[in-house]
């Protein structure tokens, strides 16, 4: 949209040199604004013409050419968004064509005509003087606008201060929706129920329309069919380091919008930007300190979670307290766009309303604890006065919606999550830590890849630990390599049948259905695995060890 401060067209008309001078049609755009006013003395005069431009000419050419080609000239006035057309008819016509006064009216174009014996330059003058005159008030209000704005700044007020600065001076109902943070404040808060709804659905058709709207970084000017009405609207994006973070909107609902309207919500968008940078700046320090706490709280380092420890009251942690370590570990391809820096602050915008989402549901589920980032995840640690068994369905709660919350922040991003056991105590917090990571090797094994809770993991609680990978190893030799060689060798599928077997409890009839294969050849396979592994079904014992095998198998795959 082109700057179009000025005045209005029937504030023109109104002045001693357009006494003798009268509208004849385009009667409902004598409120266009004039920012300028020009002189067509050449038919290709469109070509120089600006937005909210005043036109001067004379019937001459109208003269000249036909009723077609004076219509296609009115429309394309109206089309670059001229204010109007003033016309010298006499002498050259006695009127202007019926044609012509019925598309300038159906176009809501203004045509004026104008005295023969005034000059153009009487006119030109004292317009000019009179939208100098507006233009500088102009720029006085928005230089007192802009210190207003500086001043909430000052005052360490935000965006909710800004939004009553914003309403008082463009005197309509503005809405100023972030996807940082999940913010959105409205003005007046109090406001017609109906007008309010009809509002918001405005707002969801503006972003459901494209999905791209919601990074439009465009000044977006439109008219819009709301309660019954055409009522213009005007959406500015508020933009930090050439990344969207959100939009004002407003409409024309008690007072029309222009120009002044326009730079009001400019000011508006790069003070809302400055305090999101300052907002940023903080979080970015406050997220490091607590991700430094957080490594020397799961150091191998007994020294440096002593450390660790003496700074706790700083996050607020009590050392008596109950804690659970829960880490999403985010997908290496999605966290190396932020050191290829490749859209980094799309990266850098996705995490951090990630952590905003994740404390909103700390909140609502009243968990206490902190979150830190990291270049590969995020780490959540939680605090508890009572004992995990009474907060455990809070906590399964808690995994649920983080992960629909990950899933919804983080779609392009393959991420786990993994909850580790409650220990008493911030030393312990590092047992925790490792349980939780263990979980997250587990998660591609269980039937939700998504997220793991080590309580829930059953015999791998034993299997994950890393302490016995030697021992582990040695069992799946003893057990299972064989057949597994044999596989590669032989290109069998004896390893497969053996864990179909185990998930249909050992029931043939089910395994050949499964498998796709004849029930007799499910029991020669099941005979040869016997054979080349010397373990046997039937015993419990050698049962057990094969299926327990298979599970060090699959963590082996993983490791």
């Amino acid at each position: 949209m082109v700057r179009s401060n000025g005045i209005a067209l029937e504030s023109i008309m109104g002045m001693e040199c357009m006494k003798t001078s009268k509208v004849i049609a385009g009667f409902k755009g004598i409120t266009n604004t004039v920012s300028r006013v020009n002189i067509m003395a050449d038919p290709d005069i469109l070509s120089w013409v600006d937005e909210g431009e005043l036109l001067l000419t004379t019937a001459y050419s109208f003269k000249q050419d036909g009723v077609e080609t004076q219509k296609n000239f009115i429309k394309q006035c109206s089309d670059k968004g001229l204010a109007g057309i003033a016309i010298k008819i006499y002498p050259y016509l006695k009127s202007l064509p019926q044609e012509i006064i019925d598309l300038a009216d159906q176009l809501h174009f203004p045509i004026i005509e104008l005295d023969y014996s005034v000059p153009f330059t009487d006119i030109m003058t004292p317009v000019f003087k009179e939208i100098f005159n507006k233009q500088a008030s102009l720029l006085e209000r928005l230089e007192r606008i802009h210190d207003e704005l500086m001043e909430v700044i000052l005052k360490g007020e935000g965006i909710e201060e800004i939004g009553d600065v914003i309403h008082k001076n463009v005197k309509n109902p503005i809405y100023i929706k972030m996807d940082f943070l999940n913010y959105s404040i409205t003005k007046p808060q109090m406001i017609e129920e109906g007008i309010k709804k009809a509002l918001l659905n405005n707002i969801a058709s503006f972003y459901k329309k494209s999905g791209n709207n919601i990074n439009q970084k465009q000044f977006d000017k439109h008219q819009q069919y709301i309660n019954g009405k055409y009522i213009h609207r005007m959406v500015m994006p508020i933009i930090v380091k050439d990344r969207v973070y959100g939009h004002i909107f407003t409409w024309a609902i008690d007072t029309p919008l222009g120009g002044f309207d326009l730079s009001v919500l400019e000011i508006a968008s790069t003070t809302i930007a400055l305090e999101i940078l300052k907002q940023l700046s903080i979080k970015e320090v406050e997220n490091r300190y607590r991700s430094e706490f957080l490594e020397d709280l799961i150091s191998l380092d007994e020294g440096r979670r002593e450390k660790a420890i003496d700074r706790g009251h700083y996050f607020k942690l009590n050392n008596d307290r109950q804690y659970v370590m829960a880490v999403i570990d985010i997908d290496d391809s999605y966290s190396s766009l932020k050191q290829m820096d490749v859209d980094f602050n799309a990266v850098e915008q996705n995490i951090i309303n990630t952590v905003y989402n994740i404390q909103e549901i700390m909140d609502k589920l009243s968990l206490e604890g902190f979150i830190a980032t990291k270049t590969n995840g995020i780490y959540i640690l939680l605090s508890f006065d009572q004992e995990i068994f009474s907060v455990y369905n809070t906590l399964k709660v808690f995994g649920d919606q983080l992960q629909h919350t990950m899933e919804k922040k983080l779609r392009n991003a393959d991420f786990k999550i993994g909850l580790g056991r409650s220990y008493r105590g911030l030393m312990q917090v590092r047992n925790s830590y490792t349980d939780a990571t263990n979980a997250i090797k587990t998660t591609d094994m269980l039937k939700n890849n998504k997220i793991a809770f080590f309580e829930d993991l059953g015999v791998y609680k034993i299997l994950c630990q890393d302490g016995l990978k030697e021992e582990l190893e040695n069992f799946y030799q003893v057990t299972l390599q064989k057949l597994d060689q044999y596989d590669s060798k032989k290109s069998t599928d004896l390893i497969k049948t053996l864990e179909v077997y185990f998930e249909c409890n050992g029931n043939f009839k089910k395994m050949s259905k499964m498998m796709f294969t004849h029930y007799n050849t499910i029991l020669y396979r099941l005979q040869r695995i016997q054979e080349v592994t010397g373990l046997y079904l039937e015993n419990p014992h050698h049962r057990l060890n094969l299926e327990i095998a298979l599970k060090i198998k699959k963590l082996m795959q993983l490791s």
